[in-house]
């Protein structure tokens, strides 16, 4: 049996992780395409490092993209490479565009000339709906990105899109909406709240400041969101598809949630700050997964519930066993 493989850019990202796990378990070969600095994050990979091939890489940098398109000679690609935080995309609005919009174009032309048969996974995100004339959305729900990031995704998007259609590339696009996990930055909300509450019940802190309490997400497990991404790829015709739970929670919903797990009353510790309010506070976003669960067979095996408990429970073992106080 010929041996797959993968390139895997944003490998020591929380997707990029949680797809070389799954990745390596079903036998692949893994590379991924990882960007020189100073300093090396490999946390989430260092359990499986040994099991994968790194390969330089920049998304700025066209020639590094053939020159590792030409080394691995992929099956399957799956870019999960952005700039995914969206207060720094205001704030650095031109370094957003060039890795999250034109670093897609250099790596769909990267394809087109280097390895035109490998089937191609690019990142969309539900940032492109912003503020959208419809709920729930599906994948036929127009774009209307508000903030920096949605719009780079969507540019990044549509050049799939066009380049699936006008070199008849296997190129599909996952719409991925708010996704978590014990591998998220604690500068997300979900992981703010679940830190937040696991610090206070073990006495490292006594307040936590949030912003908007009545903003709702669509919240599902980073695991489940992969599994998705690995199983567009393995359809006979490339299309793209929502990746989401079907359902939202506001962040008081999760708040309440999170301090339940630990038996505390959430209004005697958490309060509000207007700081922490988006400039762009999208409206209510909720995907709809009928799609995804008509052609795929795919749907979420974890409940809102159970992933504030997945989360609360990792953090106080992680601050109890590492002595994390922030």
């Amino acid at each position: 049996m010929v041996t797959k493989k993968a390139l895997v850019t944003g490998l020591t990202g929380q997707d990029g992780s949680y797809l070389a796990e799954l990745l390596l378990d079903k036998g692949y070969q893994v590379f991924g395409l990882v960007r020189r600095s100073s300093s090396s994050h490999f946390g989430r990979i260092s359990h499986f490092s040994n099991n994968i091939q790194i390969l330089s890489g920049d998304l700025l940098d066209q020639c590094s993209l053939m020159d590792a398109l030409s080394e691995a000679q992929p099956d399957e690609i799956y870019n999960l490479a952005s700039q995914s935080y969206v207060p720094i995309s205001w704030s650095q609005p031109a370094l957003t565009a060039e890795y999250t919009a034109i670093g897609v174009s250099r790596l769909l032309e990267s394809i087109r000339r280097c390895k035109p048969d490998a089937k191609f996974y690019q990142a969309s995100s539900s940032e492109v709906f912003g503020q959208p004339d419809e709920s729930p959305q599906t994948e036929r729900t127009a774009f209307r990105p508000r903030n920096p990031y949605g719009v780079a995704k969507a540019y990044a998007h549509w050049m799939t899109v066009n380049y699936r259609q006008q070199y008849n590339l296997y190129n599909c696009c996952g719409i991925t909406y708010t996704h978590e996990s014990p591998r998220r930055g604690t500068e997300f909300v979900f992981r703010k709240i679940t830190r937040g509450a696991a610090l206070i019940k073990l006495g490292l802190a006594n307040e936590l400041k949030l912003g908007n309490l009545d903003a709702r997400r669509d919240w599902c497990y980073a695991k489940d969101a992969v599994y998705a991404m690995w199983l567009m790829l393995q359809q006979e015709q490339p299309d793209d598809y929502i990746i989401a739970s079907g359902t939202t929670h506001s962040v008081r919903e999760l708040v309440e949630c999170a301090f339940n797990c630990i038996g505390l009353n959430w209004q005697d510790y958490v309060s509000v700050d207007p700081a922490f309010y988006r400039p762009d506070e999208a409206v209510e976003l909720v995907g709809s997964i009928n799609k995804a669960q008509k052609n795929l067979g795919w749907q979420p095996q974890y409940s809102f519930e159970q992933l504030v408990e997945l989360l609360v429970d990792h953090d106080l073992k992680e601050i109890t066993e590492r002595g994390i106080s922030h």
